[in-house]
This record gives structure tokens, sequence and C-alpha cells, in this order.
């Protein structure tokens, strides 16, 4: 436990600011998210550095904020009650006035794209059947002579989707075609074409499993993406609009990406089709490196990139975009001991500048802690990727030291843990629990091959990961290997359910985020339009219902020895609620100590500041009690 006269205490770690998801207007005027209100909203700010201006009012999150082309305009997508049902908003800066563009509280509006002139955008709806995206094209209403503004049109279907989640992936420079991508699985996309005017599509992508993210037209008859299309890792590659063939353009290798092999995944990527100009980043076994360079043709035709000088960056970079005329990079950046905050570089400079320096709450520097990479062997010769961190002040070879530590699990399972800023990580850490954070089989970051290594039939391996990963923390003669606690979200919450079933000996206690309980119970009741994408990772209602009910926690519930910690959201639209009801009341049903906490107000994710203290000081006081 941390000096009494330096418990902070959760609140002051949650109190650190997080800002991201920059984007630049016409004016390269500087647009953020930023939940120093408690829930992130819109903010604005001058100059680096500079006193930050917050633009939208409201306490509900905002979860998409994008920049118009041609106006000092913005869009942004905001849902109620974290229950991922978004709905569309316009801003003009000039006035100050924000316009609802859609009102469909009871469907998703995913953001897709603005139109080339600013006065149209594209986004994909379940407005007309649940279980079903369509493509919505809609005005956004324009300026009238006299000044006043001329209302939103309502939202045009051009395109109805075969079922599932569809997305706009990008809008034509000419405003006439749209970019789609459809998800079959978290690896498995199809790439389209299609054309407003006829609504004739092309399929650009082809029958290999592949996926295409940051898709921009090029202006001469291709477009340039993130693609993992013949590889098994990510790289910046132009697809031609003719045949739909794909040629890399940078960051290809032809290794597989499997833990060890430093072939590694491009994760982030901007184009400016005016200049040619992109950047793009690499994730390095979770860090990222940042390239920049202008698009150019080879001797031999092919699209090739011309570097430039970029910053040297210590963490992770995200959200990279353009400023007008291409002359300025933005960028989200964190580190494990550095907040969420907006950067920026000028194009082939190599020092960036800061915009958007949020502070610690007078949190001195000793209270932050950094990771250290390791790899530990597991059942099957492979070695698993993880991050491992000791509370200050403690040596590693230290038998007497008898740490508690923590294991935490990510969720996806196509995720990856990397080194971000996690207040609550440093909230444990100061109260001196140590923490693993492995990168079990199924996590993104190392290819697909390692991907796909817990699909179906294999997904108890990936928890037996997770047992290794406690075998490797009985070997640190710091930690106390009878006070080890399970910890995740999501899929991770699923994995907590899992290991204290599949291995209850190994646990002093659990921490279960919104898990799955049962397989089968969660595919029956999680949103329809995901249905389809949940079941090509984890075995399908139809064809693999006794192998789903086999390896779901719920089945082996009588397993349970630690005291069990259950939070979820009512309005979770991923896993439903019924999840965390049903294996809290089992365990109970055992005579297993459970502490629930259920959220009316919340979904997925525990959204609202208010709410974050209030559920982790639980957990802390729970934790305290059983560990």
């Amino acid at each position: 436990m941390p000096d009494p006269e330096r418990d902070f205490g959760v609140a002051r770690f949650l109190a650190v600011d997080h800002a991201d998801s920059p984007t630049l207007t016409p004016d390269g005027r500087l647009l953020f998210l930023a939940d120093t209100s408690g829930t992130p909203q819109v903010w604005t700010v001058a100059e680096p550095a500079g006193w930050p201006d917050r633009l939208t009012p409201h306490e509900e999150r905002v979860s998409a904020l994008a920049a118009s082309p041609t106006d000092e305009a913005f869009v942004y997508a905001m849902d109620a009650g974290s229950d991922e049902r978004d709905q569309l908003f316009h801003y003009d800066l000039a006035t100050g006035v924000e316009r609802a563009l859609t009102a469909a509280p009871d469907a998703t509006h995913s953001w897709g794209a603005w139109g080339p002139d600013g006065d149209r955008v594209a986004y994909a709806a379940n407005r007309a059947d649940g279980a079903r995206f369509d493509v919505y094209v809609q005005s956004v209403g324009g300026v009238a002579p006299d000044g006043s503004r001329d209302p939103a049109g309502d939202p045009e279907r051009v395109f109805e989707g075969p079922g599932g989640f569809l997305s706009v992936a990008a809008f034509g420079p000419d405003g006439d075609r749209l970019v789609l991508t459809k998800a079959h699985s978290s690896y498995d996309e199809d790439l389209t074409l299609l054309d407003l005017d006829t609504g004739e599509t092309t399929r650009l992508s082809d029958d290999t499993e592949a996926t295409y993210s940051h898709v921009h037209f090029d202006g001469d008859g291709g477009l340039v993406c993130v693609t993992d299309r013949g590889s098994d890792t990510a790289y910046v590659g132009r697809v031609s609009l003719a045949d739909g063939s794909v040629t890399p353009v940078a960051g290809h290798d032809d290794a597989g990406g499997d833990p060890g092999s430093d072939a590694w995944d491009v994760d982030g990527f901007a184009f400016d089709r005016d200049t040619g100009r992109l950047a793009y980043t690499v994730n390095e076994g979770g860090y990222s490196s940042l390239h920049a360079g202008t698009l150019a043709t080879g001797a031999d035709g092919d699209p090739t990139l011309d570097p430039v000088d970029a910053p040297t960056v210590d963490g992770v970079v995200s959200d990279l975009g353009f400023g007008p005329d291409a002359e300025r990079i933005v960028f989200t950046h964190t580190s494990p001991t550095e907040p969420y905050g907006v950067w920026s570089v000028g194009f082939g400079d190599d020092t960036a500048t800061e915009w958007t320096p949020v502070g610690t709450n007078g949190l001195p520097d000793d209270a932050f802690r950094a990771p250290e990479t390791v790899r530990y062997g597991t059942f099957d010769g492979r070695e698993i990727p993880a991050y491992w961190t000791l509370p200050p002040g403690v040596d590693p070879d230290d038998p007497d030291a008898s740490v508690p530590a923590i294991v935490d699990v990510h969720g996806g399972p196509e995720h990856q843990r990397r080194p971000w800023f996690y207040p609550t990580k440093q909230f444990f850490l100061h109260r001196g629990y140590a923490v693993l954070e492995p990168n079990v089989r199924g996590s993104s970051g190392y290819g697909k091959a390692y991907a796909h290594l817990d699909d179906v039939e294999k997904r108890m391996d990936s928890v037996a990961d997770v047992a290794a990963g406690v075998e490797w923390l009985h070997g640190v003669p710091a930690v106390d290997e009878d006070r080890i606690v399970a910890y995740g979200r999501s899929y991770g919450g699923f994995m907590v359910l899992a290991a204290i079933t599949e291995y209850p000996d190994l646990w002093a206690a659990a921490v279960d985020f919104v898990g799955i309980a049962d397989f089968t119970t969660f595919l029956e009741n999680t949103g329809e339009w995901r249905r389809s994408h949940r079941e090509a990772e984890y075995g399908s209602l139809a064809d693999d219902y006794e192998f789903l009910q086999s390896i779901s926690p719920l089945t082996h519930i009588e397993n349970v020895r630690c005291p069990l910690f259950v939070q979820h959201g009512a309005n979770d639209p991923r896993v439903p609620v019924g999840e965390a009801e049903q294996v809290a009341a089992a365990a109970r049903e055992q005579g297993v100590p459970v502490e629930t906490l259920i959220f009316e107000d919340e979904g997925h994710h525990t959204t609202s500041r208010e709410n974050l203290i209030v559920e982790f000081e639980a957990i802390a006081a729970f934790l305290d009690e059983h560990v």
C-alpha cells in the first residue's frame, strides 16, 4: 500500500485529461476531443499550449469528429448512456450553431466521410433493419446569400447493405463515388466501389483474406490505404480501380509477424491527394515509429515513396492527419508515463510540437511507471510478448517484497495491449500491485497468423497462455504467488472467467468487466449486426453450439475458488448485461464471494468520470479485502 501521506486516490489519477482525435479545418484551426469536463467533448486551441476553448456543451460522450474540407465547420457523433447508437451533428464554427443531422435514436450511425465540396456527408446506419447497415448520403445545408443557413437534407439511402456491418471508407474527389468496406471478420473485408449516379458496384478486393483501412483516392486511378492483402502483416498499398490489383508502397515485409520476428504492421496512415504527401506509423512491438514522404512513380511505373525526415517518438502515435496544403501533420501521442495529447510536426521536420499539454493534476513524476517488454514461454514452446511493470521501489529479485500482481488481459480478442497511458494501471501500481499485460495468441499487432491461433476450437489455447504468464510470475522472487489477480475487460473479461474456471488454484481474486460468461447466450443476444462477425471468431450457433457451451465459463462455474468482482453497463449492445447477471448469480450459488457493479447509464465502456471513480474505488476496496 502507498505511504498514507502520498495516497493520492483514484480520482486524482482519473482526472488526468485525455486529448485525442485531432482534425484541422481549411483555415488550419485545430479541433480535438478531450474529457476535461468528465466526458469527451470537442475543443479547439489556437496555438501550441494555448488555452483551449470547449465547443460542445454535452454530458454525453462525443465519439467521432471530422472537420469539413471546405468550410469552418465539423461533424461529430454522440450517443446516449454509452449505448453506441450514435447520432450525427453539424457544428458551424462561425456562428456556434449546432444542428442534429440524424434523429433516429434506435439506430447506430457510423461516421464515414465528407463529400469533396463540404455540402454532403456519407455514413452507414442500421436505420431500416437492426441487423443490416445501409449507406446514406445527406446534405448538411448551406449558407444562403443573406447569411442564413439552409436546413440539412433528409438522409438518402444510396446502397442497401448485404447484412451485418458496413462502412463508408472514402468519398471520391468528384463526389460521384464512395468506397465501402464490408467486414466478414476482423481479418476479412470486402472493398467495393459504389457509383452514386448509377448505383452500380465494383468489387476491388479478391477472394483472399485481407483488410483495408485509412482509404484515400490518389487522384490517379487508384486508392492508397493500409492493407495486408497477400501478406501476414499490413503495409501501405495502392489498389488499382481498374482491376483491383494491389502494389506495395511502403512498410511491406514478406516475413511473418509472429512475436520475435521483427516484421511489423503499418497501423496508421494519412494522405494528401493534392501534394501526394503521406505519413504512416509502424507498430513495432507495440511502440510506434513515424514515417513520412511523397508518393512517386518508380522506374518500373509502380508507385513508390520518396521519404523525408520524421521525428522519433517514444510511445504510441495514432490519428494521423494533414493540415491545409499538407504543411503540417497532426497526431495523438501517448506513452506509459505521458497522458494522451495532440502534437504536430512540419512535413519533413524531425521535431514535433505538443499542442495540448494536459498535465497530471500535480501528481509527481515518480507516480508513473514505465513497463519492461518481456516474453515468456507457453505450453507449445511459443513465446508470449507482455509488458511487465513493478511498483515504485521494488527490486524484482527481493523475495521479501511479497508484491501482489495483477494479470491484465486485453479485450478484442483481435486487439493488442500497447504502451499507452493508463491512469487506472498507474493507480494500482501506486497502491503496490505489479502488473503483467500479456498479448496472448489471438492478439493483433503480430500478423494474421498469430491472430488466428485462438480461432474457434483453439480458443482455450489463449487461456493456457494466461496460465503460463502466472507460471512466469511464480519465477519472479518479488511476487507473492498467493496474491495474483485475474483482471480484464470485454473479451478480456471472458479470459478472466475462463482462467478462474480452468485454472482455479492460480488466483487470489478476479475482476471481470463486461465479460462473456456463456458464448451461446452472448451470440444469441448481442447486436444482430455483430453476430456473424463474432461467429467467424468464436464459432457459430448453428454449427458449434455444443462446443461453445463446453468452453463457456458458466458451464464450469463450480470450479471457481476466488472472490469475484463483476462490472457491467445496462446499455451494453456488444456483451449484454445478462452475461454479468448470470455469472454473478451462478458464482454466488457456489458460495463464492461476489460483488457486482452495474451502471444503468453506461454501456460496454464506462464513459463518465463520475462513474469511473465509483467503479475503481469499489475495485480497490474489493482487492484490499481479498488480496
